[in-house]
């Protein structure tokens, strides 16, 4: 009986503990960059010769770094349950602990930079050089650029009606099969298939138009931005 007990006990120990870390992860801005670097940084060291030693060091530094942002949250939490009003004691509590986070994250970056970048140096150039001279590498930038930048156009020129990525100031649509249209037309460097492209892309555009999604001008101002978008990339970068 007693033992069956200290498994519950110990089980419960363990949920407990899984949950604090779930609700960091969810209300803490900070920890969720913490989180998506460490799986990036993990990711990445698959594809080096790390040493044990090396590994430690990079396992070690990225609980570090949990730790404390998980050691701050507790520490904020404690301190806004017991006052809700302003306190130069509960301010310097919360600013020490942070700072530790701070100390932190400094150190995963030079611990960072020490593990990866000689590894990583040899090969930027490489990189550089495939990307510039990659179609397929170029096509991708060009279409997340456009995607990307729709959506902060949709944001900041938001009007207040419906939802700002229904409708908005530019096409999304049109953006998209423009910038399509316009990598077609460099690649395949052939007036008929660039032209059939581009009837293609204004089809697309003239059904946000009688769908009554889209204005006319937002449509015309999402398909420059496809096409821009389209030109420069394949123009500078390639």
């Amino acid at each position: 009986m007693k033992k069956q007990m200290k498994s519950k006990s110990l089980i419960e120990s363990f949920n407990y503990a899984v949950n604090g870390i779930i609700y960091t992860l969810k209300t803490e801005r900070n920890m969720k960059f913490h989180f998506a670097a460490a799986i990036v940084v993990i990711f990445l060291s698959l594809f080096f010769d790390f040493t044990k030693l090396e590994l430690l060091m990079l396992f070690i530094t990225i609980a570090f770094v949990f730790m404390a942002e998980m050691i701050n949250t507790a520490i904020e939490r404690t301190i806004d349950l017991v006052t809700d009003e302003f306190h130069p004691l509960a301010r310097i509590a919360k600013d020490i602990a942070a700072g530790g986070v701070l100390i932190a994250a400094i150190n995963a970056l030079v611990v960072g930079y020490l593990l990866f970048f000689d590894r990583l140096n040899p090969y930027t150039n490489l990189v550089l050089y495939k990307l510039k001279n990659s179609s397929i590498h170029l096509t991708f930038v060009a279409l997340a650029l456009v995607i990307l930048l729709t959506i902060a156009f949709k944001t900041i020129f938001y009007r207040g009606k419906g939802t700002p990525f229904q409708g908005g100031v530019v096409s999304g649509h049109a953006a998209i099969s423009f910038c399509i249209a316009t990598i077609i037309a460099f690649l395949a460097n052939n007036m008929l298939v660039s032209t059939l492209a581009y009837s293609m892309a204004i089809l697309v555009g003239e059904s946000r138009v009688e769908g009554r999604i889209h204005s006319l001008m937002e449509v015309i101002i999402g398909a420059l931005l496809g096409i821009i978008v389209g030109v420069l990339v394949f123009q500078i970068i390639g």
